[in-house]
Formats: C-alpha cells, structure tokens, sequence
C-alpha cells in the first residue's frame, strides 16, 4: 500500500500542474497580467547578503554609504601651458602632460593629457604653444578645505581647478607634495566642507567589500563596487629613487579618472586613495590600486605640520626572497625581506643589523615581503624608534633602531634649518669654463640629478638644465642661487638651457613661506 502511494504521488502533482495551466489558459488577458504584477514585487535586490558583526546575515546594501561620502569626493582638472621646446623632456612615467598610454602593463590613469589636434601639431614640428589638460579626482580630509589626491594628477600644473559634488569650482593651491608616495596636499578657500574620516588600513582584509568613488571619463561622481583582492603590492609604477610602494588591490572598476579617488569600507572611512590600474589598453581590466590610508595620513600630516616629508631610513637595502635568492643562499623560508647590503652609517647598521639578515618583523608586524619594510618604516619619521626582529641563519634577533633621515640626521628638521638647495630638491654642480665658453654664456650651474622638492613638483626641469638666472640675477655659482633665494618668498622665475638643445627656456615655482 505504501509503495502504491509513493508512485501515486508524482501523478497527482503533475496532474495538479495541468489543471493550473489549463486554468491560466483559460483566464481573461486582464486577470493573466494582474499575477505577473503580483510577481514583479518580489525583492530580488536582497539576493546578496552579507554578515554583520553579530553574525547575522543582512542584504549588502551600498546606498547609505554611497549617500555619505559622495560629498567628499571632488572632480580635479588640471592645465600646464606646454611649449613644444619643452616637450621632450616633459615625458615621463609620473607627468599628467606626458604619454600615459605607452606600452607599460601598470598604469596611472588621470585623464587623457591633451586632444588630439594639439598632440598631432607637436609631433609635426610647428611650434606653437599649447595647454594641456589632466583629469582626476581628490578626497576631502578636513572642513578647511583641504584636499588629497594623486602628485601625478597635479604634477607640473599651472593651475588646478576642484568642482565640488554639489558642482560649485573653486581655483586650488598646492600645499605640498610627496613624488616618493604619489601623494598630494590641494587646499582650496571653502569652509564648512563634509571630510570622509580616515580609517585603519592595516584592518584591511583580504576579501573585504569597498567601494571606489571619483571621476572616470569625466562621469562626475561614479561608484563602483568590489573587494580587496590583496595587501602590500610592489607594482614599480612610481618613478623616484625613494618610491614606497604597497598598495591595496582591488577588483572595484576604476578607469582614467579616478587617480586621487576614495576607496572606502562600508563604514564610510577612507582606507587608500585609487592610484594606478593593471591594464595593456590604458582602461579598467580587473585589478586597481590605492594608496593605504596609514602612509596618506602621515604624508599629510608632514605636509601640513613641516611643509615637506619627514622621511625615515632603516639605512639598508633589501631584496625580494624568490626561488633563486633561496637555493643562492640555501634559505629555510620564502618568507621575510632579505638585507642584501647595509648603507655607510646608517640605522640599521648601528643597532647590529647584518648583511644576509632576514627581516620578519618590523614592530609586531609581521613581514612577508619586500614592500611590508616600505609601508612600515614609511609611516615613521626620523628620531623614531622601531624593533626590527630579523632571522639570522634560523636564530631570532631583535633591535631596537633609532631611524634616520638620508642624511642621516636622527631629528626632524625643520623648514626654517633647511638649506635652499634641499628644498629645491636638486644636487647641483657648476659648469666648467670650457662649457660655458661652447655654449656662449658665462657660466651657470648644472642640475645633476632631481630629487624631492620643489622644482620636481612644480615644474617641467629635467636633469642636466643650466640654470643662467634666477628673477634676473646672474647665476654663475651654487652660491649665487643661495643668495638669490635667501631673501624670496612666493615666486620664482628661474631661466637657463639644456646642452645640446636650442634656445632659453623659463620655469616659474614658488618658494614655501
């Protein structure tokens, strides 16, 4: 009898599904739409859920963050009147003005630098001048109007203009800029103004939902939705001697545009600010990444408190453990940043740090690699303390390192102590007579190499520029310089050439007050 039952069942339910449809066939026009309304309010948008901190399962919703910092998050354009002179030493990985669309796999992704038709007459030969255009985004951090995004969205700019969510434009200046970082200080004369909170990005994990707010294509406010795909990625993308690169990895879309953007966590706190894509075409393919929040904030704080970076140095340079460092040096682990050699004096070398040393800790964070000893010493400042803990042919030793600047100055220094040519951010030296005399001036002083400062934030000069004058002094001698500048404040017009290459040519920076 059972058995009978259970084969009667599915007769019964395929019978009971034919009258249902011979019903609805039956039914008027009018009363078949009336239940497909009825199933049109069913509430598909709560088909992805997440967990909350107790553990309960809740819709994903980005709604209320979206509403919250979209305030916060501004359009940034930037204009530098280009000469087709200068042009070919304007090309550089970093320069907004420059060719963003090569053939690197990496990319930073402001805008397009210039239309078409200006571009085209450049590489014709004419001569006429032009301004060229750059395009990203900015994030407010404080209700005085200050303003953080991307060195390379602002690099070399004559003027920086922010439009606001709310599409009100004001003119920006340019409080201070780190290259080594690729972070930007704007301000910008508002009050009152919402600021995103900054959050914890060593809290970050793996896995995580963030969102990605800025101005793709010009598309005012866009926000885009994914997770962090990793932590503390090296992509080589920032050309400077001192880059610290360990940026946060996401699959949320961003495109050209969104450099100086927010990534926020769905509690609305700023965690990195989106600064280059992984992209053969120049165009979203998967991965971006952003600066941690932890190295903006103390970038900022430099900028705002010192006028420049307070840069700390372990005084080592370290390499990436692979397969071949391992077997080279028969190591137990893959793990940990490997002291490949020790700089003349520096920190780490006082406190007993050795060469083939393994670092595995920095503080109680642990190390993993190479860009782990980037972001960790790259929030301190010089006169601070650390536990470097190393392993040392599989015994663990720690040191307590006293951090100090490049030149190896265990103090902060400030604006007022530093010499000119520190805050013009150049190593310089004079030109030889028989240079002088082949070029048919009577002298001047080569820049050798450009390092972090003002005439590699502000303007075009490359290294070997023969600066001849400073706003009208003659300059023959580094001495001239110090005391052309030691009385100036605001701005500076500098003049000189390059060898080899014809006529004068003019670069206007201003001076820190």
């Amino acid at each position: 009898m059972k058995k009978f039952i259970k084969m009667m069942v599915p007769s019964l339910v395929g019978s009971a599904l034919t009258i249902a449809v011979f019903i609805l066939t039956g039914m008027s026009h009018s009363e078949a739409m009336l239940t497909l309304q009825e199933q049109e309010k069913m509430p598909v948008h709560h088909a992805v859920y997440t967990v909350n901190e107790n553990g309960a399962y809740v819709p994903l919703d980005f709604t209320g963050v979206s509403k919250e910092v979209m305030n916060s998050v501004v359009h940034i354009k930037s204009a530098r009147k280009v000469q087709s002179s200068s042009r070919p030493y304007s090309n550089s990985p970093q320069n907004p003005f420059g060719d963003m669309f090569g053939d690197d796999f990496f990319r930073f992704f402001q805008g397009t630098p210039a239309p078409r038709g200006q571009q085209q007459q450049q590489m014709q030969g004419e001569s006429q001048p032009y301004v060229s255009m750059g395009s990203g985004s900015g994030v407010i951090i404080s209700d005085k109007g200050y303003i953080v995004t991307n060195n390379h969205v602002i690099e070399n700019a004559d003027d920086i203009e922010v439009t606001l969510h709310n599409n009100e434009s004001y003119k920006a200046r340019v409080v201070g800029s780190d290259p080594s970082t690729d972070v930007a200080l704007l301000q910008i004369s508002e009050k009152g103004l919402q600021a995103i909170p900054l959050g914890n990005s060593d809290q970050v994990e793996v896995g995580q939902w963030v969102m990605a707010i800025g101005n793709p294509f010009n598309l005012n406010s866009t926000v885009t939705a994914g997770i962090i795909s990793a932590k503390g990625r090296n992509i080589n993308i920032i050309d400077d001697k001192s880059a610290i690169e360990a940026f946060i990895q996401t699959d949320a879309a961003i495109n050209p545009g969104n450099s100086g953007g927010a990534l926020v966590n769905l509690n609305g706190e700023l965690i990195g600010i989106n600064t280059a894509i992984a992209s053969p075409t120049g165009s979203y393919t998967g991965y971006g990444f952003a600066i941690p929040a932890n190295i903006i904030s103390k970038v900022v704080e430099d900028l705002m408190n010192y006028g420049t970076v307070q840069r700390a140095y372990l005084g080592i340079m370290i390499r990436e453990i692979d397969g071949e460092l391992v077997k080279e040096e028969s190591l137990k682990s893959s793990e940990g940043a490997y002291v490949a050699e020790l700089s003349e004096n520096g920190a780490a070398g006082e406190a007993g740090i050795k060469s083939g040393d393994i670092i595995t800790r920095i503080d109680q964070n642990p190390v993993m690699q190479t860009s782990d000893v980037l972001e960790q010493i790259g929030r301190h400042r010089p006169g601070d303390e650390v536990t470097v803990t190393v392993d040392r042919h599989g015994k663990e030793l720690s040191f307590q390192v006293k951090l100090a600047n490049q030149q190896g100055e265990k103090k902060l220094v400030a604006k007022a102590e530093m010499d000119i040519i520190d805050i013009l951010g150049v190593s310089l030296e004079e030109l030889e007579k028989e240079t002088s005399e082949k070029l048919g001036i009577e002298g001047g002083v080569k820049v050798k190499e450009l390092n972090n400062g003002v005439l590699k934030n502000q303007t075009g000069i490359r290294e070997g520029f023969i600066i001849t004058g400073i706003n009208n002094h003659k300059i023959t001698s580094i001495d001239d310089i110090r005391k052309s500048l030691r009385q100036e404040k605001g701005g500076v017009m500098i003049q000189g050439l390059y060898e080899n290459y014809p006529g004068k040519l003019y670069f206007a920076f201003g001076l820190p007050e």
